[in-house]
């Protein structure tokens, strides 16, 4: 934090809005809707190798007939139709901020809209609490899919066992080294490849539905209710399995921005859910169709026998291309999620490199990506299977919708404007069926759903220390600002004048930055274009380009110039400054200085945070990436200047 950081502003309703209607997506309905199928749809078209296996042979030890095989998929059915197809396609899609979806997006268009309300806050930390969740889930994500693709090799051969784990290892780390390539390349060939993946899914489950078509009973929904009547807490526990089956729900409300609402329904009620669907039946034909001795080794790892012995190899190749697509897709996500959460505040500057040259939003965040990998290598090194890793899984992920469901009432109440009589049935319904997935995960808590909820507490921690802390420091710093109209004023005939530009940024609109009151003490120049410049990032995902520039004429060669991006946009500030003519001329990057304040930290008895949360505010600044590469200023027209400051 100094004061170059991007400030965040709110965009009043009724204003001129410096807020596009974000990205246009140029492609054809089906052409988007192809390429969802591709990049957003990965984490839950993989959960069929485990979620189906995890809820006979879990916690729960369910006994393997065909009441419970019924009971189950008529589980996963009304579960899926539920969570996924009415909560987030269909409800929770209409919530977009101009295109964008996710929880920090949520939270952005509903403090837009209530923020400033007694309420505001708590919308706030439920959002970032969402979101710290999400990297407890990017990291078992990747393990698990991969891990349960590579144990297919166990059905081809038993003795292929002591293999999986240095398979696995490979696989993964390779992932994460590919990552500072991108994926245009790649990414071609993901839409193609999950497609033959979800024709694999419906085709293995059809064959074993048309041999088997008593499952189809199990779209009633009157055995998932005797599952729960007959086996009573059992059940419950069950549904901590079950829900693998809806893993990555939340991934599709987030990814809403890269293609549009509209193709991603296609995508899901066209295709990937009805193939999604036919798996799952097909697991629970092939089980409800063998004898009980049978069963019981069969579904131990029931989706690679859906295939007949021939098959299976090449399905293990294809399972593990398909998780490899679909770890991808979440890597990508934890770095869009951490973009984000830079823009509007909850996280310091980090190096972000743009590996495509097109597209903006493919972005490769080094730190978030070791990290991950780290993490990634040591959940498989300690869980060693994909079972004893489905005890981590889903807690993050429940947490994550529930939140989702309460920001959801807030929507509608806040800013679709229903009565309250309308929204609250809405909303304790689907509270009532996250909230009791999310309770049976707890019951995972020492099997390993610690973790999940450890590094979601962590990363809560980290992104709220930083808000509070940069939210002191500038309110510290305001306290002492001089404002700028009467500096410019004493400060015309106190400094010598010198050609060029020199352009201070500052993290606020008001008051003088420290950077221009050292430059003119220890200098005592002046140069003949002296801009304060400040970059606001709006609560919306995109500006328009038309209303980008801002700026305001002090006199005596001063300007105040204002930058506007969304959180979505990458604070290119010499790009923006092309196109900001009127604040003295054009800007010759040449002939022009950019002047950096940077802060260092001093402890203070002053009642602000405690100092741990100091200590923690204090490492994240010293370790924050700079100012120049963050808004990619040229390297050698850089001067920092540095001060202290108390909170």
């Amino acid at each position: 934090m100094n004061d170059t950081a991007p400030a965040q502003t709110p965009v009043p309703e009724g204003a001129p809005s410096k807020s596009g209607h974000g990205h246009g997506h140029g492609a054809s309905k089906g052409a988007l809707a192809i390429g969802a199928i591709g990049i957003v749809f990965g984490d839950i078209g993989t959960s069929p190798l485990y979620a189906f296996r995890e809820t006979f042979s879990g916690a729960a030890n369910i006994a393997i007939d065909r009441m419970h095989v019924l009971g189950v998929v008529s589980l996963i059915f009304w579960s899926m139709l539920i969570v996924v197809a009415i909560q987030y396609v269909t409800i929770l899609m209409r919530a977009d901020n101009k295109g964008q979806g996710g929880s920090l997006a949520l939270v952005a268009l509903l403090s837009r809209h209530i923020g400033k309300s007694r309420w505001g806050w708590l919308v706030v930390l439920l959002g970032v609490f969402a979101t710290s969740l999400f990297y407890g889930d990017s990291m078992i994500t990747p393990a698990i899919s991969v891990l349960s693709a590579v144990e297919g090799l166990t059905v081809v051969d038993e003795g292929l066992t002591s293999y999986v784990i240095p398979i696995a290892l490979v696989l993964l780390v390779c992932l994460f080294l590919l990552q500072r390539r991108g994926t245009a390349k790649v990414g071609a060939l993901f839409a193609p490849v999950m497609i033959v993946w979800f024709l694999t899914l419906g085709g293995l489950g059809l064959n074993q539905i048309v041999q088997n078509p008593d499952i189809l009973w199990a779209l009633n929904p009157y055995y998932a209710v005797m599952f729960f009547v007959t086996d009573g807490f059992i059940a419950f526990l069950a549904m901590g399995a079950v829900v693998l089956a809806v893993t990555g729900s939340e991934a599709l409300y987030s990814d809403m921005g890269h293609f549009g609402r509209g193709p991603m329904r296609l995508s899901w009620f066209g295709f990937v859910m009805p193939c999604l669907l036919l798996n799952y039946f097909g697991q629970g034909a092939m089980i409800a169709g063998l004898p009980p001795e049978q069963a019981a080794a069969v579904v131990k790892n029931p989706f690679f026998l859906l295939a007949s012995e021939e098959f299976r190899l090449p399905l293990v190749i294809l399972a593990t291309v398909a998780t490899f697509i679909a770890s991808q897709a979440v890597i990508s996500g934890a770095f869009s999620i951490t973009h984000q959460a830079m823009q509007l505040g909850f996280m310091p500057r980090l190096s972000i490199r743009h590996t495509s040259e097109t597209e903006a939003g493919q972005i490769y965040i080094p730190v978030v990506n070791w990290a991950l990998m780290v993490a990634v290598v040591i959940l498989v090194l300690t869980f060693q299977t994909s079972s004893s890793l489905a005890s981590a899984y889903g807690i993050a992920v429940t947490g994550a919708v529930t939140i989702d469901t309460l920001l959801m009432g807030v929507l509608f109440v806040g800013v679709w404007k229903w009565k309250w009589w309308y929204a609250a049935p809405v909303v304790i319904f689907f509270l009532i069926i996250d909230g009791a997935y999310f309770a049976a995960n707890l019951f995972k808590v020492p099997d390993g759903g610690w973790f999940p909820l450890v590094v979601g507490l962590v990363a809560f921690t980290l992104l709220t220390t930083w808000a509070r802390g940069r939210k002191l420091m500038r309110d510290r710093m305001s306290e002492t600002a001089l404002p700028i109209e009467i500096f410019a004023k004493s400060a015309k005939n106190s400094a010598t004048r010198v050609p060029g530009t020199a352009i201070f940024m500052a993290s606020q609109t008001a008051g003088v930055p420290s950077a221009l009151l050292h430059n003119i003490k220890h200098n005592k120049v002046l140069h003949e274009r002296v801009v304060i410049l400040t970059v606001l990032i709006a609560d919306a995902p995109y500006v328009d380009p038309e209303e980008r520039c801002e700026y305001h004429d002090l006199g005596d060669g001063f300007y105040r110039a204002i930058l506007h991006y969304g959180f979505m946009e990458e604070t290119d500030v010499p790009q923006g400054l092309k196109k900001m003519q009127r604040c003295g001329g054009e800007f010759d990057m040449m002939h022009t200085s950019f002047f950096l304040s940077r802060q260092t930290l001093l402890a203070s008895d002053k009642p602000g945070m405690p100092i741990w949360r100091e200590k923690i505010f204090a490492w994240m600044l010293r370790n924050a990436a700079t100012a120049m590469d963050f808004f990619r200023l040229p390297t050698n027209r850089v001067v920092e200047l540095g001060s202290q400051v108390e909170i």
